[in-house]
């Protein structure tokens, strides 16, 4: 085992840099897939108003740069070792940015953002739309494709690009006088990542970062030009969209002393079913982070859903085209925050134990809704919420309510899936870090009723695109390789209820859930204008 490329045999790694929502992390890879190096970087993210949320882009970049050396410094290796650099990062989060000069026109606005909030439901709202329900409803009538009907149901959402890139269109002169000039470029993460580590050589994208943007036709796979026309964003700033694994071109030799062959870009939850080896349809994945995001494989057609699941293409890679179906709940890890900055506790570590020591939430219900409700509610106007307190609630209470709603989500998630797709379910693996917190995780295989894999190694983004990287340059051969260099797993499988009379503990819990779904329609439009 050694590489070639710098004249000598010598061992060599796969670099991985993962971008997510609240840090920046780097690891270093061997033939074993073990890390042999890390590093890891706070991503801070700025609320400039109310509702706004962005990431400064140079702070971004130089965060990006510190963990890559940190990483291989870590690792005891040099640069040249690095066989070919992966890139897994959030999606929906986007900067436009200088074409000549690479300077960003303003900060990176998140995918958390709420600034196009009046601008979606005013498009949702607009005569312009209930024309397209109602054409696409007569197509559906005439041709019974499930495509037509989901298309009579489509309503914009702020988590998709399109309306914050329209609001910044309309707001930041500079990006328009660009945009005349032929001198905008737009991306997400991953785009500009690579145009500042080619040195402005490349602007790209690849095809699951691109049809998580809502821009993207992935059925067509192609930007939509019909999206872009129907709202009047230019098709001249978008990226060039190429396979998941491809040869980006290598980073600038000033960067990092040696140049690094770029082999992937892959967009994180995506990446995470790589990772996983979800590599089979009726594969699912659970990532819960900051948000919880569900994907099942359903190989090489994309689904389509009339309640609020998204086609993605998971990965292109080749001639092969892997799409997944996602569903997701936006305020997992948020809540859990929150609840810590509270004071509920202290260590995130204790939740589990504080959860176990009550042996309910005393009735008290928590929706976690801080960014509204998904699928299959799918209402932005939803608030977070406790009821149910009573003078002897305590803090376990609370802490038990809060985890039981992202299990309660957890399985409204699924339900969906299960209904939308028809899919028979051959594994589930769930990873993130929640993932860790061993009552949710035991509690949603007791809703779910079915065994639950979790990795050993949690952070599965990152693992997902060195797989990919690593397949590109030949440093892993298979798909058939990587699953067998998959580490042990914890698993959690649904208990039986001693009680007599009581089959599962989805019945045990029916009354909880039946309060909890009253909760949650009690905080449904509650953010009215």
């Amino acid at each position: 085992m050694g590489s070639q490329r710098n004249g000598f045999k010598k061992e060599s790694f796969v670099l991985s840099v993962d971008v997510g929502t609240t840090s920046i992390r780097c690891h270093v890879y061997d033939k074993e897939a073990n890390i042999r190096g890390s590093s890891t970087n706070k991503v801070v993210p700025l609320y400039p108003e109310v509702g706004y949320v962005e990431m400064d882009p140079d702070a971004l970049w130089t965060g990006f740069i510190t963990v890559v050396k940190r990483a291989v410094q870590d690792a005891g290796v040099h640069m040249h070792q690095v066989e070919a650099l992966g890139i897994s990062t959030q999606r929906g989060t986007f900067t436009t940015w200088d074409r000549r000069t690479g300077v960003p026109f303003h900060n990176f606005i998140s995918w958390q953002d709420q600034r196009a909030a009046d601008l979606v439901k005013s498009w949702n709202k607009s005569c312009t739309m209930k024309a397209i329900h109602g054409v696409m409803k007569m197509v559906y009538f005439l041709t019974r494709q499930k495509r037509s009907l989901a298309a009579s149901l489509i309503v914009f959402s702020t988590q998709h690009i399109t309306f914050r890139l329209v609001w910044v269109l309309m707001h930041y002169k500079e990006v328009r006088k660009a945009i005349d000039e032929g001198n905008c470029c737009f991306g997400t993460i991953d785009t500009w990542l690579l145009f500042k580590l080619t040195a402005g050589r490349i602007h790209v994208t690849d095809y699951s970062n691109a049809s998580a943007t809502g821009l993207f036709d992935s059925y067509q796979m192609c930007w939509s030009d019909f999206l872009c026309s129907l709202v009047s964003l230019p098709p001249s700033i978008l990226p060039k969209v190429e396979n998941t694994s491809c040869e980006f071109g290598f980073t600038d030799p000033s960067i990092f002393g040696s140049p690094i062959p770029i082999m992937a870009v892959m967009a994180d939850q995506q990446a995470a079913m790589f990772g996983e080896c979800c590599f089979d349809i009726g594969d699912v994945k659970i990532t819960m982070g900051t948000g919880t995001f569900m994907d099942i494989n359903t190989g090489s057609d994309p689904h389509t859903s009339v309640a609020g699941l998204y086609p993605l293409v998971g990965w292109k890679m080749g001639s092969e085209v892997v799409y997944v179906a996602e569903g997701n709940a936006a305020d997992t890890g948020t809540a859990i925050k929150w609840a810590q900055e509270l004071e509920l506790f202290t260590d995130v570590q204790d939740t589990s134990a504080m959860a176990y020591s009550v042996s309910d939430s005393d009735g008290v219900c928590f929706v976690p809704s801080f960014s509204g409700l998904q699928a299959p509610l799918n209402d932005p106007k939803a608030c977070a919420s406790l009821m149910g307190l009573k003078p002897s609630t305590t803090k376990n209470h609370l802490v038990r309510a809060i985890l039981e709603s992202v299990a309660f989500r957890n399985k409204q998630l699924f339900e969906t899936v299960l209904r939308e797709t028809c899919i028979p379910i051959t594994k589930i693996r769930v990873d993130g870090g929640v993932s860790c917190n061993d009552f949710v995780m035991q509690l949603t295989a007791d809703l779910l009723g079915k065994k639950l894999s979790r990795p050993r190694h949690h952070e599965m983004s990152c693992l997902g695109a060195a797989f990919v990287a690593g397949l590109g340059v030949g440093f892993w051969r298979s798909k058939e390789e990587l699953k067998k260099l998959q580490s042990a797993d914890d698993m959690f499988v649904p208990r039986e209820v001693p009680k007599e009379g009581s089959c599962s503990r989805l019945g045990e819990y029916t009354p909880i859930l039946q309060s909890w779904e009253r909760a949650l329609q009690r905080s449904m439009n509650w953010y009215k204008p």
